[in-house]
Formats: structure tokens, C-alpha cells, sequence
């Protein structure tokens, strides 16, 4: 069993006397009389045998040993508050943390802008955001390592314990760069074509869900990157094809950089999902209220 000769009551006592400049205005600021203060300080003395305050003055002045003691008592003292708030805030249905994972296809600084107006909500909630690439969306929801998901693709994995809306249809458009053979051949290109040349994979972020592909042919080559980004840059460089979201697509399609190009079998819209656990508190709730009113183009801004 742990031992110690502080207590939070001591601290706050010491606390006082140096915000205050003296016992006496201690006593007063903390209702307490004056040789219960002076009672608690030579208490604390004793039990640490040190000296905390230097008497040779009028004005109480805390010696080298008690301005550390408060300067390290201050930072236990601001934890308990702390603490005794997170707690009451968990027993009036508040979470203390919120994980919210967003698809790295959607840009992550819409939400600022509803986590500003969460922190003045005064919730007390410690946000924590992550970024999931494909069916990682739906894996940290699954796993426990995020409250919200944002932007899960397609279908949700069986076993319950999460709810739903969509969010829209992503579109995509196969892209190729500018000076990569398949941009130049007439269209709509086949896939006996396409698989002559290496696919670009974003890794799908699943740990405990089966990763997710899509848009690869069955013995072509790939080139796995971590991110849609890296994916993208990828493609520009020229050491790949495949799918990328649409208004991505268009946005280096008019720098020159990429060619959209139609396939013979191309690829459908897929349905995004805002996701979150069922068992969810007030500060969840509220973000939920916020994020349920954006759309997809909000996300794709």
C-alpha cells in the first residue's frame, strides 16, 4: 500500500497562504480559523521535516523546499479537480473521451469548425481524431478504437452495436497520367488492356476486419502506398492506374497532370457512412446532431 504524508487538504492550505500573504487571509479565503491553518502547516512540517515557510518576516514567504512542494502540489491539486469533474461528468451520461475516425478520402478540416463550437458546449469531453483509409472506417468503429466513424465505405460488418446514415454517393473516375500508355488508347479501354499495367492500392487501414480491395483485376500488379494522397501522387508520377474520387480526379485533370479515361466495366458509386456506437453519450449526441446535417460535398470541399 502506497504511503504519504501529503494530503490534497494540506496542499490547498499551503495553496492559500501563498496566494493570500499570510495565515490569517488563508483562514478567511477558506472558512477556516487561523490556528487550524497554523495547525495544518506545522503538521506538514513535521511529517516531511522540512521547513515550508520562512517566519523571520512579517509576511508568510515559502522557503526553497515549500515554494517546490507548491509548484508540484499545484499541478496534483488542478488533477484532483479534474478528476472529481470528469467523474460527475460520467455520471450525468458525459463521456470523458471521444474518438472520431474519418475517412482519409473527406477533408478533415470540416470538422473544425464543429469542434469549436463543441468545446463551447462546455462538455469537458476530450476529443481525439484518426484518420482510416477504406475499410479502417468501419474497423476502428468495430474494434472499439473510435466512437464516430466518418466516411465508412459500402457495407457495414455484421454483429450490431453501431448505427447509420448515409452521407451520399462517392463517384469515381479512372485516371491515368498524362503520359502513361492506357491515356492515349481508345476508349472504353478493356480490361485485358488495363491489366498490362500496375494498379495503385491504398492500403486499406483494417486491423481486425479482412482489408478491403477494389478495382484491381485478378493477376495485376500492384502498388500498395498508405494513404488516397499518396495514392493520387502515385498516379501522377505515372506508376500506376486505377480509381480515384471523382472531383479529386478533375481537380489534376485540369492542371494536365492526369487523364480520366471510360473503362469497359467501370466502377459504381459507393455509399458513405456516418457511423457510431448505439451505447453513445450527451456529448456524442450533440456531435452527431452537427455532423448529420453535412453532405458529401461538404466533406469533399
Amino acid at each position: 500500500m502506497i504511503s504519504t504524508k501529503l494530503s490534497l487538504e494540506s496542499l490547498e492550505v499551503l495553496d492559500a497562504i501563498a496566494r493570500k500573504g499570510s495565515f490569517a487571509a488563508a483562514a478567511e479565503s477558506l472558512f477556516r480559523v487561523p490556528s487550524a491553518i497554523t495547525y495544518t502547516v506545522r503538521k506538514l512540517e513535521e511529517d516531511l521535516g522540512i521547513a515550508l515557510f520562512n517566519r523571520s518576516g512579517h509576511r508568510a514567504e515559502l522557503t526553497d523546499a515549500g515554494a517546490e512542494l507548491l509548484r508540484e502540489g499545484r499541478i496534483l491539486l488542478s488533477a484532483a479537480s479534474e478528476l472529481e469533474s470528469r467523474v460527475k461528468r460520467v455520471a450525468n451520461g458525459i463521456e470523458t473521451e471521444l474518438t472520431i475516425a474519418i475517412s482519409d478520402l473527406f477533408n478533415i478540416t470540416v470538422l473544425y469548425p464543429i469542434l469549436k463550437a463543441f468545446y463551447a458546449q462546455n462538455f469537458g469531453t476530450r476529443i481525439k481524431l484518426i484518420t482510416e483509409v477504406y475499410g479502417g472506417s468501419w474497423d476502428a468503429l468495430i474494434s472499439g478504437r473510435a466512437d464516430i466513424s466518418i466516411g465508412a465505405p459500402g457495407d457495414g460488418p455484421s454483429g450490431g452495436g453501431y448505427m447509420t446514415k448515409p452521407i451520399g454517393a462517392l463517384e469515381f473516375h479512372y485516371a491515368v497520367a498524362a503520359d502513361h500508355p492506357l491515356a492515349t488508347l481508345p476508349e472504353p479501354i478493356q480490361n485485358a488492356d488495363i491489366l498490362r499495367y500496375r494498379a495503385i492500392s491504398a492500403a486499406d487501414s483494417s486491423r481486425n476486419l479482412a482489408p478491403r480491395t477494389s478495382g484491381i483485376l485478378t493477376g495485376q500488379d500492384v502498388l500498395t502506398v498508405p494513404t488516397m494522397q499518396a495514392k493520387l501522387q502515385a498516379h501522377i508520377a505515372g506508376l500506376g492506374v486505377g480509381y480515384l474520387p471523382k472531383k479529386l480526379a478533375e481537380k489534376h485533370v485540369a492542371t494536365g497532370e492526369l487523364v480520366i479515361k471510360i473503362v469497359a466495366e467501370p466502377k459504381p458509386e459507393g455509399i458513405s457512412y456516418l457511423a457510431w456506437c448505439s451505447k453513445g453519450g450527451k456529448a456524442q449526441q450533440w456531435l452527431l446532431k452537427e455532423l448529420e446535417q453535412l453532405t458529401m460535398d461538404a466533406w469533399l470541399m
